[in-house]
């Protein structure tokens, strides 16, 4: 069972170049299935879901590649990238905070 089955109401996935372009002035969530902290950050984030691109990085080879580079080589999600900073694994509260914020 994926983020979206588990996790109803958040917009679908985004293609990593546009979430890029999003996450210069905005936010981006790279996600992967069956990711606990990625369900778990999506549930507290829905009231704001639809302001964020979401990048499943199973399904973007691009978005893979970009999570690697920001985190040493490995996979880990999620990593959101707000106003062009990637954060890895952040507490919901600051995702929530930037995605308040964003229009």
């Amino acid at each position: 069972m994926g983020l979206w089955d588990r996790v109803r109401g958040l917009p679908p996935p985004t293609e990593h170049a546009a979430a890029l372009r999003q996450a210069d002035s905005g936010v981006a969530i790279y996600w992967r299935p069956g990711c606990g902290f990625c369900a778990t950050l999506g549930a507290r984030v829905r009231r704001y879901a639809d302001r964020a691109a979401w990048v499943n990085i199973w399904e973007d080879d691009a978005a893979a590649a970009y999570v690697r580079s920001v985190n040493g080589g490995a996979e880990t999600v999620p990593t959101v990238v707000i106003d062009g900073v990637p954060h890895t694994n952040p507490s919901p509260r600051l995702v929530r905070r930037a995605l308040a914020r964003t229009r």
